[in-house]
């Protein structure tokens, strides 16, 4: 019995110390996150911000998309230094197609520039832009490239602003050369006001001001030149029609029928047109068929004048025939004497 007491209380003792063992045992410590230095980091978010501002995601999607996968998976500084050197070799490839753009883009202003012939006449404001786009490509050179792409904005900023000032004088010239500025003289007046101001603000520097001027100023002349198309159609309307009734009663209608046709048909177009709202071609389609009937009532009359001369001669002739009819029978009745 004493045995089996203390088999027991052995057996216990064991389980207990097993027990004991397992609770006071210290569990596995977990392995400390690398360090990670905020030099390293962030040295990696100016690459990707140096990459970006020079669309290099936009050039390469697919080269990004897994320099953005190594940046978003980094943990330590030598997988920070993996994003920065991804992003400064797209950085690296990016830069001369951003250069090329910009210059590409400016050239087609440039272009659009002179084409107005505004240069021509101010050949200084010209000489501005071009300086800076010179100075832009300087800096890109020196791999100035911040200092290369604000200079190149700023000289696609003065190209457009020249072209917008050069759009403008051409609308304020086209309303001159066709005498529209009667049409709407006060919106003439007060575009001429401002198209100064945005002369003078230019000239003092304040580009942003001279550009909100004139695309004012191009505004008002738009409108005056709009009006003027307007009135103007409608005058070659009533004129049109007026030279049809006169082309009527000369009945070029039926002595001219071809060219008065064409005045029908140009009279038509015309009609179409204005109805349609598109009055600078429709003046253009009614000064066809004013000038169709006016040649109908020409060639009327010039086919009149040969009827009359021909009809003269014809008189002419017969006057002479009779003379000659009763020379002749004076003559016979003086023989049979």
């Amino acid at each position: 019995m004493k045995r089996k007491i203390f088999f027991v209380l052995l057996i216990l003792s064991i389980v207990t110390l097993i027990c004991v063992s397992c609770i006071t045992k210290p569990h596995p410590q977990e392995e400390p996150a690398p360090a990670v230095s905020n030099e390293a980091k962030d040295k990696a978010d100016q690459a990707r911000k140096k990459a970006m501002d020079f669309d290099a995601n936009t050039y390469f999607p697919t080269e990004w998309a897994e320099a953005e996968k190594n940046y978003s998976s980094a943990n330590d500084n030598a997988s920070y230094k993996t994003a920065e050197d991804g992003y400064n070799a797209l950085f690296k490839k990016a830069v001369p197609l951003y250069a090329q753009a910009k210059e590409d883009e400016m050239m087609a202003v440039r272009a659009e520039l002179i084409a107005t012939g505004f240069t021509d006449a101010f050949p200084q404001y010209l000489k501005n832009a071009d300086d800076l786009a010179l100075a832009a490509q300087e800096k890109y050179k020196a791999e100035d490239y911040y200092g290369a792409r604000d200079t190149a904005s700023d000289a696609l900023n003065e190209y457009q602003t020249l072209l917008t000032g050069a759009k403008t004088y051409l609308v304020r010239q086209e309303i001159i050369d066709r005498g529209f500025s009667k049409y709407d003289a006060d919106n003439f007046l007060k575009a001429d006001e401002i198209s100064n101001m945005a002369i003078d603000a230019y000239n003092a520097g304040l580009k942003k001001k001279a550009l909100t001027n004139a695309e004012e100023a191009q505004l008002r002349y738009n409108t005056v030149l709009s009006n003027g198309w307007t009135l103007y159609s409608s005058e070659r309307r009533d004129a049109a029609s007026k030279e049809r009734e006169m082309a009527l009663l000369d009945k070029a209608n039926i002595a001219s029928k071809e060219t008065f046709r064409k005045g029908e048909a140009s009279l038509e177009d015309a009609k179409g047109l204005y109805a349609d709202g598109k009055y600078s071609d429709a003046a253009l389609a009614f000064v066809d068929a004013e000038a169709n009937y006016a040649i109908s009532r020409k060639e009327t009359g010039e086919k009149r004048k040969k009827a009359e001369e021909a009809m003269r001669i014809a008189g002419e002739k017969i006057g002479e025939s009779n003379e000659t009819a009763i020379e002749a029978e004076k003559i016979i009745e003086g023989g049979s004497k």
